[in-house]
């Protein structure tokens, strides 16, 4: 019997996939459960639907992100921070500092996408930001001292 999953699961497959499932599993426990629903033509058209939907969802998102990354990539980003003669930065610069710097620039940028260590001297860094799962962008970030 077909099926259309309404959520994961484990070792069949995911929300939206459509299945191939026993009989008494899909009557008796999936579909009770609110697991799946019957694979009807309304059904499995409904699903392909969305499943498509969610391609170009996908897509959209792909292309914005690497128009986002063709700009980030021609920026070069300033921050000041107090460091000792040495240049050792006091504390470090962190991915939250770099995130709202970027929010100050016009680039709204979470930072749990930036990908860094925390800088702890003054220099030219090149920063990795996941704009996306297959597009991952490279920011130059310059530390300097503030006096």
């Amino acid at each position: 019997m077909k099926v259309v999953l309404l959520k994961d699961l484990k070792g069949k497959g995911k929300k939206g996939d459509i299945i191939e499932i026993n009989n008494g599993y899909a009557m008796n426990y999936l579909i009770p459960q609110g697991i799946a629903k019957a694979g009807t033509a309304s059904n499995l058209n409904e699903a392909n639907q969305a499943k498509q939907a969610q391609a170009y969802h996908d897509e959209q998102n792909r292309l914005q992100a690497i128009e986002i990354k063709g700009k980030l990539e021609k920026i070069q980003l300033n921050i000041k921070v107090k460091c000792g003669a040495t240049g050792k930065v006091f504390g470090s610069v962190t991915n939250k500092e770099i995130s709202e710097e970027l929010t100050k620039i016009g680039f709204n940028i979470d930072k749990k996408k930036i990908v860094t260590d925390a800088i702890k001297t003054i220099g030219l860094f090149e920063i990795n930001i996941k704009l996306h799962p297959t597009v991952t962008a490279k920011l130059k970030v310059e530390i300097s001292n503030a006096e």
